[in-house]
């Protein structure tokens, strides 16, 4: 029983060397990372548009009624079909409660979701301006988006590359030892967020039926929006003794 017992104990970390995918051998692990900050050249704006009516037939043309508005004006941003999406519009009772929690329906509503990608951020504010204008309820999401994307991602891996060759060889030589071979390399999936300054996410813009003079409005002020492109990577190295 003693020589199973001291077995079991013996073989436990091989096992578990196996099981993590590194050398049984001398070897060190290194994390880099990489990051690509720069400004956003276009985006994505999704919007819902919202009609609560008598009947539901009433519902629905007021939402086609506006989406073709919307559709009909984006020839003056420059905005071809093929950055244009668009969701099957959905008809459903509006439901309101009594005192007692019983259900009434009040009407219906017809909502259908939009999706715009502008090719030009300088368009951003007076596009906004416009869909208000042919009666879209709510812009639920600005996604701020760069053209040259794929290739910011690629200098962040690289960067990422070096970060972790760095780390590694200068750990390596701190120990009196030397890199060797590559064992094995892994890298994470690459990610990216958008802010305005030290914000990131954008506000959801609802409107009402309040009356505003236009006279009395002025243009909004954006702060200024930045967009990141991160990478990271992990590389197992064989150690060398000098």
């Amino acid at each position: 029983m003693k020589y199973i017992a001291f077995a079991l104990l013996y073989l436990l970390p091989v096992f578990t060397l196996a099981n993590s995918g590194l050398p049984d051998h001398r070897h060190i692990v290194a994390h880099g990372s990489g990051q690509i900050v720069t400004k956003p050249d276009m985006a994505r704006i999704t919007f819902e548009v919202k009609s609560i009516q008598k009947d539901a037939l009433t519902a629905k043309k007021e939402v086609d009624q506006r989406v073709n508005a919307l559709l009909k004006g984006l020839d003056d941003f420059n905005v071809s079909e093929d950055k244009i999406s668009a969701s099957n519009l959905l008809t459903e009772p509006h439901v309101n409660y009594t005192d007692e929690g019983s259900e009434v329906i009040a009407g219906y509503v017809a909502t259908r979701t939009l999706k715009v990608t502008l090719n030009d951020l300088q368009q951003m504010n007076g596009f906004i301006d416009f869909t208000l204008g042919v009666g879209i309820n709510e812009i639920e999401d600005i996604e701020l988006l760069s053209m040259r994307s794929q290739e910011y991602k690629e200098q962040a891996t690289v960067i990422a590359v070096e970060d972790a060759k760095t780390k590694a060889a200068s750990l390596a030589n701190a120990f009196g030892a030397e890199l060797g071979k590559i064992y094995s390399i892994n890298s994470s999936s690459d990610s990216s967020r958008y802010g305005y300054s030290a914000y990131s996410n954008v506000e959801r813009i609802s409107v009402t039926g309040s009356r505003i003079d236009p006279d009395n409005l002025t243009p909004g002020r954006y702060l200024q929006a930045t967009i990141s492109f991160s990478a990271s990577i992990t590389v197992v190295f064989d150690l060398e003794v000098k």
